[in-house]
């Protein structure tokens, strides 16, 4: 039964595979295909159906975009988008692509603007994306220009639909996609409300990378509670998440597409780890220490038992709260073997300067050279480059084997088995 596939990418180069091809292994749960991260094919039906289909994408703060005429430069997918402040005070997201030529008129990453003009044949917008000139419009001495029928209102910028809660502003090609506290579920908002409280936000900074892997990889990473316990150093020698401790990971009950991957941190200052688990743990270091011990002082300021939450909102959106340091990133899918991650930092207006510190400091846990970034970068990049150039045809999900979704256990796999049964259905992938 194991080897009934492995044809496929013996004659074939899983990126040249047709859709018609790509069958799911048996025991579906249990397995996952390598054409699933390679596949050109399978990358554009995701761009489709899942970027474009019913689903909330996560394109700005609103903190990002505060006063009219205000805008950033985002993306839905790949595809770039301009989140634009109108003068009602609405937020408004278009696509990034004049609608004369095709053009991606907004060059400036963020800014303020009373309208927006395409470089080439400067076509105007408005805040809200609506058409409002064209040069030359009627033509020169009675000759060229548009036909007597055009009408600016018939060509302005694709539009999304837009929602916001607290703060996070979201867009949908779909006008069926439910509404964003019905998309989030009960379960996710929780955690998602102890950061986006209602509460001004104050941005601290940014960072951007690209990752050699497949963006559905960001996804599994932080469902997969299993590596972080071995992976990082950081985490399991200073007590940040150990086996043994007050853990979770918490799939949402509905579709099992989001998750929260949480930890309590010990009282101690660095938790215990018995003898037993250090050796099944290769990252520990019993003579690792910090110079500076307030990087690891958590400051309790939301009602939640959890010191740490990082949460993975489907499709493109993880929400990190490590002890004080908050943000958000965005995951830019950029082709089956690539995707760029998007980071904003950021506090609360009401913080004192000294929290703002504190935030700062801490937030050096996270960013492409963190303490902990840094080392998935790389864990995602090793995965990437076995699944292209194996001669295998899929990869093994059978810790924890008989949960799906939700579970207190770090050594298990059932939040990335949930989040794939949701995939299959979504792409239409028999097994």
């Amino acid at each position: 039964m194991h080897n009934s596939h492995a044809v496929i990418n013996r004659t074939r180069g899983s990126k040249d595979l047709k859709l018609a091809d790509c069958k799911w292994p048996e025991l579906a749960d249990s397995f996952i295909p390598d054409w699933v991260y390679t596949s050109n094919a399978v990358y554009e039906m995701e761009v489709e159906k899942i970027f474009r289909g019913k689903t909330w994408n996560f394109v700005a703060l609103s903190a990002e975009v505060p006063n009219v005429g205000d805008y950033k430069r985002s993306y839905v997918g790949a595809t770039p988008v301009v989140v634009s402040r109108a003068e009602d005070g609405s937020v408004n997201v278009f696509e990034n692509r004049c609608a004369h030529r095709g053009a991606e008129f907004c060059r400036n990453g963020q800014g303020n603007a009373k309208e927006f003009i395409c470089p080439y044949h400067q076509w105007s917008y408005d805040l809200k994306g609506n058409l409002q000139g064209v040069p030359f419009k009627r033509g020169v001495n009675k000759q060229g220009g548009m036909p007597k029928d055009f009408r600016n209102e018939d060509h302005g910028l694709l539009k999304l639909h837009v929602t916001e809660r607290n703060g996070a502003i979201f867009a949908s090609y779909s006008s069926e996609t439910e509404p964003l506290e019905e998309y989030l579920t009960p379960e996710i908002l929780v955690d998602f409300d102890a950061v986006f409280t209602g509460k001004k936000i104050k941005i601290l900074g940014y960072y951007k990378n690209e990752l050699p892997c497949n963006w559905k990889m960001y996804h599994e990473n932080l469902k997969d509670t299993y590596h972080a316990t071995l992976l990082h150093s950081f985490l399991v020698t200073f007590g940040l998440l150990v086996a043994g401790q007050k853990s979770a990971m918490i799939a949402d009950s509905v579709h099992g597409r989001h998750g929260t991957m949480c930890s309590a941190k010990s009282e101690d200052k660095y938790a215990a780890v018995s003898e037993e688990n250090k050796k099944e743990m290769r990252s520990f270091h019993d003579d690792m220490v910090l110079k500076d011990e307030r990087f690891l002082e958590y400051r309790k300021e939301v009602d939640s038992p959890w010191s740490v939450t990082m949460q993975t909102v489907w499709p493109n959106l993880v929400v990190q709260r490590e002890m004080n340091t908050l943000g958000v990133r965005q995951i830019v899918p950029n082709g089956p073997d690539s995707m760029i991650m998007l980071w904003t930092m950021f506090g609360y207006e009401d913080d004192t300067e000294e929290m703002t510190r504190h935030r700062l400091r801490q937030g050096n846990l996270m960013g492409p050279a963190g303490f902990l970034g840094l080392e998935d970068n790389e864990a995602m990049k090793f995965v990437q480059e076995g699944l292209r150039r194996s001669s295998s045809d899929r990869n093994l999900l059978q810790l924890d084997r008989d949960n799906v979704g939700t579970t207190t256990s770090l050594i298990s796999e059932a939040a990335i088995r949930g989040l794939y049964r949701y995939y299959r259905n979504v792409m239409g992938f028999n097994v």
